[in-house]
């Protein structure tokens, strides 16, 4: 072993090399180079595999419990649980995830000067440069939240803030990405940042008050409430947004505890609170968000079911980048899997997990109670990627508490399905995922021809509120206004309908 202060990583596939002190936590390092940390580094999971050849790292109990002996023989480690100790060869998935972003058109009233709207995922951050005059995009940004090297669902963050005094952090993270971004947006596009007026950002509660500084302790317990989720307003000079003189910067408020801001925005990117007819729209991010409503009125509620849609709590689990299982098709009594980038196969996203059980189900590899028949309880997929009974129960638990949810809104509206004029689906998830499996497990307890996939409608939304008549630039305190917010946890027939909705469908 090398006694110097410093050792060399080199990165395979991509030929990269980097240099560090020696002792140095590979969760420093290796999150800006595509290895994801899900559970924030805890070592409680599987997200974080990467396989080293040539020097061997320690192997800590949290491995022995998350990897088998055999990939801990052929040099299969969890980055989160090792150091740089020495000259380190690491084999890592090029992480290339899409970002959705938004090109439909929307409805605009002129105005002067240029705006910038900006969808704040959990995940992933997405903005566009709009002509304000013209309602044109003009530039478009995209990147991973890079609060994420802390944990990829809310909860770890909102520990991580909590116990190891890291709100702080997550605030100049996101904050400075937001930033970057803008000035990213303004090069591609030749714009001087003098004309930007307005910059509106949308995302769930969460990601609302980490970037507004606000306390999160009240969102990690009973009853999840925050004593400030309304619309936070800052100048460029408050954020210390060097090269943005002009420009007001708002962050949409929450409709309530885990409704967010994106919500909000969803509801005025689909039209909803201009129908006179009841309409859902479905929001499967890394959080859960539901929304029943129309002119008059709306009702809302959230559900944790990110995880298990997004690759998370699956053994073999992954976002939607290069090398995940996104599509599973029952053939002549075998699996055929689609693997992104036509790669070597690494995981599997929430997409190839619905159609992977649909597929099961056709096959009778699954039973409606969700046991898996073959005889050692797990389902080869491709490659070495397998689906276990644990994955499946996952994904149980997390279209259980959608189909609750949804149905508890729709009998506190007193309507029924086919009352609704328009049932909208939200989000990278609800964008991809197969319809036809969806409703083959019970997802969605809706027809999968009454579903309209509407894409970012967070980010859509945020560009309708920058071209808002300046007159009504209060719309979103209408909407709150007549908003009732349910806490499912509190409803009398949740525990039931959640038991009921576990089953998949026979």
């Amino acid at each position: 072993m090398k006694t110097g202060s410093t050792v060399e990583i080199q990165l395979q596939p991509q030929g990269q090399t980097l240099r560090v002190a020696r002792n140095t936590p590979l969760k420093e390092v290796l999150f800006t180079s595509g290895v994801e940390f899900p559970c924030g580094g805890q070592g409680r999971c599987r997200g974080c595999r990467i396989r080293v050849t040539g020097a061997k790292l320690a192997v800590t109990p949290p491995q022995r419990e998350r990897l088998s002996e055999a990939e801990i023989a052929r040099g299969w480690r969890l980055a989160c649980q090792c150091r740089a100790e020495t000259d380190l060869v690491i084999e890592i998935a090029q992480w290339d995830m899409a970002i959705l972003c938004d090109d439909q058109p929307f409805t605009f009233t002129p105005r002067q000067g240029y705006g910038v709207a900006v969808d704040v995922g959990t995940t992933t951050i997405a903005a566009q440069l709009i002509d304000r005059r013209q309602g044109r995009v003009l530039s478009v940004d995209s990147c991973l939240n890079p609060q994420a090297e802390f944990g990829g669902d809310l909860i770890s963050r909102i520990q991580y803030a909590i116990h190891n005094n890291g709100a702080e952090t997550l605030t100049a993270r996101i904050q400075h990405c937001i930033h970057a971004a803008i000035h990213s947006l303004l090069n591609a596009a030749n714009i001087p940042p003098g004309e930007v007026h307005e910059i509106i950002l949308a995302g769930n509660t969460v990601m609302h008050h980490f970037f507004c500084g606000i306390n999160t302790e009240s969102l990690s317990q009973a009853p999840f409430q925050s004593p400030h989720d309304g619309a936070v307003h800052f100048t460029s000079n408050g954020l210390q947004w060097k090269g943005l003189p002009s420009a007001t910067i708002t962050f949409l408020p929450a409709l309530g505890s885990f409704v967010g801001g994106d919500l909000l925005a969803g509801i005025l990117a689909t039209g909803i609170h201009q129908s006179q007819r009841p309409c859902a729209l479905i929001d499967l991010g890394t959080n859960g968000e539901i929304v029943i409503g129309n002119r008059d009125r709306f009702i809302c509620t959230s559900t944790a079911v990110g995880p298990a849609f997004e690759g998370g709590r699956i053994r073999y689990g992954m976002r939607a980048a290069t090398g995940a299982v996104s599509q599973v098709v029952a053939h002549n009594g075998e699996l055929a899997c689609t693997v992104i980038g036509n790669a070597k196969a690494k995981g599997i996203c929430g997409s190839g997990l619905v159609e992977a059980v649909a597929s099961c189900l056709d096959l009778g590899w699954i039973k409606p109670s969700g046991r898996i028949t073959l005889e050692d309880k797990q389902i080869p997929l491709i490659d070495s990627i397998l689906l276990t009974q644990q994955d499946v129960r996952q994904l149980q638990l997390a279209k259980a508490a959608i189909a609750a949810g949804f149905k508890i809104l729709l009998d506190e509206w007193g309507a029924t399905i086919e009352e609704l004029a328009h049932v909208y689906l939200a989000g990278a998830f609800g964008n991809y995922v197969n319809l036809s499996a969806a409703e083959k497990i019970g997802l969605l307890p809706i027809p999968a021809g009454r579903l309209t996939p509407v894409g970012n409608s967070s980010l859509r939304g945020a560009k309708c509120a920058l071209c808002q008549p300046q007159k009504n630039t209060a719309w979103y305190e209408t909407i709150r206004k007549n908003t009732t917010h349910f806490t499912l946890s509190e409803q009398p027939a949740f525990e039931e309908l959640y038991i009921a909705a576990m089953g998949f469908p026979r």
